[in-house]
């Protein structure tokens, strides 16, 4: 994802102003640039409300790690235009590995969780996506129809590049192409989303216990996947805390 340095804080004010139809992000005034010298400028009113509101929170020092929404704007604007396909790629290589597709064949309480939660996803990915998926036990690779394959390529190929971005950044963290195009259909919220990514995981620790560095990595991954789904819902205009 596009980064900026960290560096402290130069403004007093952060807003947003119209610009034919689109709204550029200024700090007293001035147009906020991504890493790469382009202006941060986005397509909805809310959206861009939500970025000035990162930028305005910040203290002393700008802390990039919490300001989401900026930084995928910045991955739209910087990355997907120039690196489009290879985005892409990466996307639809989440589906020919998907987390969902591979399975436990024991304990049983795990099978049957597994086939609960993640079953119905790729049922709906069947139906609704035109992608019917093999799902098989154990971590070896299993090829994925092409057919199904090619049909997940060209629904993230359709994206524009701001939606591209929160679906490919929703990919990563959940390990699955399905989850994450769920998540921008508005299928499941970023919590059952990551209730789905981190199950297997959640699964050993109930068994096993906690550590603090597992949390603090499902800490990571539940809030790219939040990140993810609401940059995709302020695209969309939908305000709503789903």
């Amino acid at each position: 994802m596009t980064d900026w340095p960290s560096p402290k804080r130069f403004y007093e004010v952060a807003s947003f102003r119209e610009r034919n139809g689109a709204f550029r992000i200024v700090l007293d005034g001035k147009p906020v640039r991504t890493p790469a010298g382009r202006p941060l400028e986005v397509a909805r009113k809310a959206l861009a409300e939500e970025i000035s509101a990162e930028w305005a929170a910040q203290g002393e020092v700008i802390e990039t790690d919490t300001m989401p929404l900026t930084k995928l704007a910045a991955t739209a604007i910087d990355r997907i235009r120039l690196k489009r396909a290879d985005i892409v790629g990466a996307v639809t290589d989440f589906a020919g590995t998907d987390l969902l597709c591979y399975r436990a064949d024991e304990p049983p309480e795990l099978v049957a969780r597994q086939t609960e939660r993640w079953q119905p996803l790729l049922d709906w990915a069947a139906d609704e996506l035109e992608a019917a998926m093999t799902v098989t036990t154990g971590v070896l690779p299993v090829p994925q129809p092409a057919a199904a394959i090619g049909h997940l390529r060209d629904i993230v190929d359709g994206l524009d590049a701001f939606h591209l971005a929160g679906v490919s950044a929703a990919a990563a963290a959940a390990g699955s192409a399905i989850v994450a195009l769920a998540l921008a259909a508005g299928r499941i919220g970023a919590g059952e989303a990551g209730d789905i990514a981190l199950l297997d995981e959640e699964f050993q620790m109930e068994r096993w216990g906690r550590d603090s560095e597992a949390l603090a990595r499902h800490r990571r991954i539940r809030g790219d996947l939040e990140a993810a789904a609401r940059f995709m819902r302020l695209l969309d205009g939908d305000c709503s805390n789903r």
